[in-house]
């Protein structure tokens, strides 16, 4: 749990690549749970300062710069106006979002690095590295793609196979190719600085495992305690690249910092901009301090693949240099799906912020409460359009928004907008005042350990309560007999009202202002939270205002049309890849492919592709692990007939000896199918 009594808080999302737009999986994994946070604390009066900005640096903006004939800047400077723009307009309330091409930006990276390099902390390696002869340079790890040795799936970048989630060296892929040329890169010798981070296991195993086991959220000790257990490699923080930071040495000339060295360093340098523009001092948020109470406390929101550098490689990085203050946490979240598949910018299929503003004008709020009530906060959850109007409809339209209308209009008519005593509260008052008055602590709890979707549904249950207290008073019947109990009655509503004001302001600021705007109140902080006399006697409501407007059938059509017309689109450019090098006939012959039976089938513990197969190959029973659990359940496919290539070298696989590989077909969604024979053939029989 994050310790909420700390005076000063540093909070970071992120850093979004510029090279593509944001959508809702990026908003559900680092900036809502992020803007969520920082509103809450802001409400407690602390002192905190919310960051984050483009990262500019990544090898994935070279590579779109390339492929659109453009220059890298060209890329950024795009992007980056769109990036901020939408999280403006969404409103995401970061203090800065800054840009990790910024000279600022560029001088701290260096300076970080020559703190390093001047105690000694890296090592420096010649090594061979691919190089593309046809464009006369060394590849990245994202230029780089291949056969993943885990889990045999193609496409596998250089750092990480996104198949299966493990994290490669580029001389680890099997066939590896450039993604520039498409030809096979050689290996040529280079010159990179190492960071050691085997020499700072003992420390990261003190840190993480020993320090951090109730704090963390169980995915990130997870993963983090999984990459401690294999043992941590040297990993090189130069690359040969032709854009990003310059590493700082005589000797590198032409050579970039690693991206994950720059990119966390761009929170800080972020955080130095906005206290030069703000008359602050940054090192308040950033450095240790005389007296360790003063430390600011320090929280990455992020997503699930990013977790090893944050957890990891940042934090060794802090220590390494001594200076710098470590996280407190790092609360990811796991990945968001769309209608049935996973989100794909590649494939469009992904609902864009910046058209959903354009599409749905007014309505950030409705957005961000279905994605904090489906947040993927402990495992994979998914966004349906359906799902997105029932929620809007049935829970925002239908409990908080007609709640506040009755309230309000009833008010108007009645008593010309004034808030009323009449009779003295009697028990049922009172019961929902001590009912309301739970909330906030509730709220903040949830908050405070990082259960977001848990936060909203107390919100909504506070909304709950008034609707069940207007429903059960029912003032519309009572006030041609006892008008003044309809004045206590709509004054208890009213201040029920302004307490879900309050309580809105982390979820739905948009909203929130709307309500107090409406009882003719101004913004009040959390401490109020749970008063039964936020709104004086005699007190004028301003106008009533429509909080929220169902989402129609017609609405949603577009939507999921939208998504198909996307699909139909995709399979249409979608093209067989090339050929690969032609072998000779005894190479085909060395393989030996048989058909097998699939006689048992479960999933691999602690992760989310591999199965484990035992298979009757006609030879043996051996098993097999297999990166097909996104596409089959283990007992609908036991009794399958597989095409089978058993003279692969066995290889341990999550500490599972595999003896073999499954052929499947991929097609261009990525979806993967048996190769197969169409009627059942013996175990055992050759695949010619």
């Amino acid at each position: 749990m994050s310790n909420l009594s700390k005076k000063r808080y540093t909070i970071t999302s992120a850093l979004p690549y510029a090279n593509g737009p944001l959508h809702i999986g990026h908003l559900a994994g680092a900036y809502i749970p992020g803007d969520i946070f920082v509103r809450f604390l802001r409400l407690n009066n602390k002192d905190v300062v919310y960051v984050c900005g483009s990262d500019e640096h990544g090898a994935a903006i070279t590579i779109r710069a390339k492929k659109e004939g453009l220059t890298p800047r060209d890329i950024i400077d795009k992007y980056n106006k769109q990036i901020k723009d939408s999280f403006q307009e969404f409103g995401i309330s970061f203090d800065i979002y800054h840009r990790t091409s910024e000279p600022i930006h560029h001088e701290l990276s260096q300076e970080f690095f020559l703190n390093l390099y001047e105690k000694g902390e890296f090592i420096e390696k010649i090594s061979e590295q691919y190089y593309d002869e046809e464009f006369n340079q060394f590849l990245a790890d994202r230029y780089i793609t291949g056969t993943c040795p885990n889990c045999s799936a193609e496409g596998a970048y250089g750092d990480q196979c996104e198949k299966c989630g493990t994290s490669l060296s580029p001389t680890d892929l099997i066939k590896p190719k450039s993604t520039l040329s498409g030809k096979t890169p050689i290996l040529r010798e280079t010159k990179h600085w190492y960071l050691p981070l085997d020499k700072y296991q003992p420390w990261l195993e003190k840190w993480l495992i020993e320090g951090k086991k109730e704090v963390l959220k169980s995915n990130v000790f997870g993963q983090c305690s999984s990459w401690l257990k294999s043992g941590l490699q040297p990993r090189s923080m130069t690359r040969d690249l032709d854009w990003g930071v310059d590493v700082p040495l005589a000797e590198a000339e032409g050579k970039k910092l690693y991206v994950w060295l720059d990119a966390p360093i761009g929170y800080i340098s972020a955080t130095k901009q906005w206290a030069i523009d703000n008359n602050k001092n940054w090192e308040h948020y950033w450095k240790k301090q005389a007296n360790p109470e003063d430390d600011s406390t320090l929280i990455h929101f992020i997503g699930k693949d990013n977790i090893v550098f944050h957890c990891i490689i940042f934090p060794a990085i802090l220590h390494a240099h001594g200076e710098y203050i470590l996280p407190d946490n790092v609360p990811a979240n796991e990945f968001l799906n769309l209608e049935g598949d996973k989100l794909s910018t590649s494939r469009n299929h992904a609902v864009w912020l910046h058209e959903y503003l354009e599409e749905f004008p007014g309505k950030q709020d409705e957005l961000r409460y279905v994605l904090t009530s489906i947040l993927p906060e402990t495992s994979d959850s998914e966004f349906t359009w359906k799902d997105f109007q029932s929620r809007v409809n049935n829970e925002l339209v239908a409990i908080l928004g007609n709640f506040v209308n009755r309230v309000m209009v009833l008010s108007h008519k009645y008593f010309d907008g004034k808030v009323l005593i009449g009779s003295p509260y009697n028990d049922t008052d009172k019961a929902v005042f001590a009912e309301l008055e739970k909330y906030p602590a509730l709220i903040e709890q949830s908050i405070g350990n990082y259960r977001f979707r848990e936060a909203m549904s107390q919100f909504i249950n506070a909304a709950r309560l008034g609707n069940k207290y207007l429903a059960d008073e029912e003032p519309w019947k009572v006030y041609k007999e006892d008008p003044e109990r309809v004045k206590t009655v709509l004054n208890v509503a009213t201040q029920i009202v302004a307490n879900l004001a309050i309580l809105a302001q982390p979820f739905l600021p948009k909203s929130a202002t709307k309500l107090f705007d409406m009882l003719n109140l101004e913004a009040k902080g959390w401490d109020k939270a749970g008063s039964s006399d936020l709104i004086a006697t005699e007190q004028q409501l301003g106008a009533v205002q429509l909080l929220f407007e169902k989402i129609t059938d017609e609405q949603v059509e577009a939507q999921l049309t939208k998504l198909a017309e996307a699909k139909a689109s995709n399979a249409k450019v979608i093209t067989a890849a090339p050929a690969k090098e032609n072998i000779t006939f005894d190479d085909f012959m060395k393989l030996d492919i048989r058909i097998g039976t699939i006689i048992e089938a479960e999933k691999v513990a602690k992760t989310k592709k591999l199965l484990k197969l035992t298979i009757d190959t006609g030879i043996d029973h051996r098993t097999v692990v297999s990166g097909i659990a996104e596409f089959f359940k283990p007992e609908d496919i036991i009794g399958k007939q597989v095409s089978i290539l058993v003279n692969l070298e066995p290889r341990e696989i999550k500490g599972i000896q595999s003896q073999g590989m499954i052929l499947m077909a991929e097609d261009g969604d990525g979806r993967l199918d048996f190769v197969n024979p169409n009627a059942g053939i013996q175990p055992g029989s050759t695949v010619r």
